[in-house]
């Protein structure tokens, strides 16, 4: 490469890493309006974007001639536009929950020590597609590819806490049937609704030496941009080194793990469905 080269290749690396400033500055008022999910007006979204109407006024013409944002003629309002929602769903229908929350699950493992494990709701059940072990051994019979017990595991019991109840029944007798008593748990009506209940007051599941003496777990819901749940996260550990407290450590670390992915699926908190 001569000098020239060398000098062009530079220059155009040092432009790469500082960016366009003026779209990083306009792209705030976009950042503003999907956070706060509703059509504005110049006034109000400028100041969410922290910067003056007059300012903000000149992006949102440019935006609208993308179709990135849309001026509603009634009120004025400006809302995303037509060009914004179809890369949202062209972003959504990309989207693989197990390849977005691998990466977050990992590092739960290594910067908690605990094992990590990822669940999706299979034909049998919630089961096991991913599983990061402890720094330490921790003797489970959890494998990739385990079908967890409805009733009897803190994955389990996440599932039946988010999916549609009738599902939930139907699968609870056949739980025995799947798994054997060994590892199935049973569970009558009443018992089960305390537990979903508690789940959904805390946002995780928990359980404490269940089913295997010396081991305790949180599991965390991953929702999609539906509030549909895709994803179970759950850690666990040994309990005499592992934080049970619902508002503990481990519990927040769970939480925050399954919080950040659900929100890169596009999920808000008030769109939760319960069935």
């Amino acid at each position: 490469m001569n000098t020239l080269d060398t000098e062009v290749g530079d220059s155009g690396s040092e432009k790469e890493r500082r960016g366009i400033q003026s779209i990083e500055v306009g792209g705030q008022l976009l950042l503003a309006l999907g956070a706060q999910g509703r059509p504005m007006p110049l006034r109000e979204l400028a100041k969410a974007a922290d910067m003056a109407p007059g300012k903000a006024h000149p992006y949102l013409v440019s935006f609208a001639k993308l179709g990135l944002v849309t001026q509603e003629a009634s009120t004025g309002y400006y809302w995303l536009g037509p060009t914004a929602m179809q890369l949202g769903l062209v972003t959504l229908r990309m989207l693989n929950p197990v390849r977005e929350a691998t990466p977050f699950a990992e590092a739960l493992a290594r910067e908690t020590g605990h094992s990590v494990a990822l669940s999706v709701w299979g034909n049998q059940g919630p089961t096991i597609v991913f599983l990061f072990d402890a720094i330490y051994p921790l003797h489970t019979n959890i494998r990739t590819g385990t079908v967890m017990s409805l009733a009897g595991t803190a994955t389990g019991r996440l599932f039946a806490a988010y999916l549609p109840a009738k599902l939930i029944e139907e699968s609870l007798l056949e739980d025995e049937r799947r798994l054997g008593p060994d590892i199935a748990a049973s569970i009558d009506r009443d018992e089960l609704q305390t537990v979903v209940s508690e789940i959904r007051k805390h946002g995780t599941s928990r359980t404490i030496n269940n089913p295997t003496p010396g081991v305790s777990s949180f599991a965390a819901p991953v929702f999609d941009y539906s509030g549909n749940i895709v994803l179970g996260i759950t850690l666990m550990g040994r309990t005499r080194s592992f934080d049970t407290d619902w508002e503990g450590k481990e519990a927040a670390a769970a939480k925050a793990c399954s919080e950040e992915v659900s929100r890169r699926l596009g999920h808000h908190r008030a769109s939760v469905l319960f069935r």
